[in-house]
């Protein structure tokens, strides 16, 4: 049976993995794909396989205020009791507050767009990634079956706020990217829905994020990390660690990669600690210039407070970039530590400058964890293997339902 996935943003630099995911399910089963912002780039920044998604995704808000209405009223003629119902249940989930009230009425807008685009492709399932009180909604009104993707941080914050029980009762199943994200579920609703949460990480395709050259000794170290400019993400902890690191001799240049709204105050905190001539601030940056800024790289670095399962770590242990990171969530079941790299707690610039150094100091130690890491890629964040599980799951617990 064909399903419909719907992501909140459709292609996007941010959801990397989940392009590359569903390119692969393609392979194994039939999906169409919604989305329900456009690009995130206009289409001549978009690389050609980006490009190819656009072609194949209908996209919800560019549908306007007519295809709004057109849903919201082909849907109140054609099942005026759902309507009603799917109206009030929004109504219910908003606790009467104002604010949420208002986001909810959106949210039952774009689930009608939806529900109606999935009536005329003759779609029965829906499978929601970061949209997921759409797909809630649009389960109350259409005679749909649903599933969704977790991927946290942000969704476990505020389980209450989020409705996750609601999400878990409502599904078919849930799709968990990690046993941490699964145990976040399980908090979330009663025992007797456990069984709906399978875990199926994320991966990335070996073969793409193929083997750098190993650089034994150059000239400067080349440190990359790749994320948001955000709080979260910790970049700030990573240029104290670096000038430690400078302070102590050490030969390093560090390639600040992505764009955000902390880019003009670590750029500033950087220059406090005078480490601009050490620091590089990339912003946004298409994937064909990551790869080479990855093929450059001695070492990533990523010093978060929370992540998911941060497929930028996949994509650079494949590449063999030995990895330091830091001891949150899911990541620990991506690198072990100290054998597919080397894990500290977050916030702690001292441990952080002292897994780089090592890494700097010993390049047998730097050579044997980069190696680890693609292994530990091929063993257990494969995309062919992990999009065939993942495929399987689909098959079991949604095929019955057509």
């Amino acid at each position: 049976m064909p399903i419909a996935v719907l992501v909140s943003q459709h292609p996007a630099i941010n959801h990397a993995v989940i392009l590359r995911e569903i390119r692969e399910l393609r392979k194994q089963m039939e999906l169409r794909t919604a989305s329900i912002r456009a690009p995130d780039r206009p289409l001549d920044r978009l690389s050609a396989e980006e490009r190819d998604e656009v072609s194949r995704t209908y996209f919800v808000k560019p549908q306007g205020f007519a295809g709004a209405l057109a849903a919201a009223t082909g849907t109140f003629f054609a099942r005026p009791a759902s309507f009603i119902a799917g109206f009030f249940y929004a109504v219910r989930l908003s606790r009467l507050r104002p604010l949420q009230l208002f986001k909810n009425t959106g949210y039952l807008v774009e689930a009608l767009i939806i529900g109606q685009w999935m009536k005329r492709e003759n779609l029965r399932h829906l499978h929601s990634h970061y949209s997921s009180t759409v797909g809630l909604l649009a389960k109350q009104v259409f005679p749909i079956t649903l599933s969704f993707s977790f991927h946290g941080p942000d969704e476990f914050h505020d389980p209450t706020g989020f409705w996750l029980r609601q999400k878990i009762e409502a599904s078919d199943f849930v799709r968990a990217i990690s046993y941490y994200a699964r145990s976040q579920l399980m908090l979330c609703c009663g025992p007797e829905h456990w069984d709906k949460i399978e875990v199926a990480y994320m991966a990335v395709d070996p073969d793409v994020f193929s083997a750098k050259p190993f650089r034994d000794a150059p000239a400067a170290i080349e440190i990359i990390c790749v994320g948001r400019l955000a709080p979260v993400k910790a970049q700030r902890v990573l240029l104290s660690a670096l000038a430690m690191l400078v302070r102590d001799k050490r030969s390093v240049m560090l390639h600040v990669v992505g764009g955000g709204p902390d880019r003009e105050i670590l750029e500033h905190y950087a220059g406090s600690l005078g480490m601009r001539p050490f620091v590089t601030f990339h912003g946004f940056t298409p994937q064909d210039k990551l790869d080479e800024l990855y093929r450059r790289a001695d070492i990533f670095a990523l010093p978060s407070f929370a992540e998911g399962l941060p497929g930028v770590l996949m994509e650079a242990m494949a590449m063999e970039i030995p990895c330091v990171a830091t001891r949150i969530t899911g990541v620990p079941e991506l690198i072990r530590d100290g054998i597919d790299g080397l894990l500290v707690p977050p916030s702690d610039a001292d441990a952080l400058a002292r897994a780089i150094a090592s890494l700097i100091d010993d390049p047998a130690l730097r050579r044997r964890i980069a190696k680890a890491g693609r292994e530990r890629v091929l063993a257990r964040f494969n995309l062919q293997a992990n999009s065939r599980h993942l495929a399987g799951i689909f098959e079991r617990r949604v095929s019955g339902n057509g």
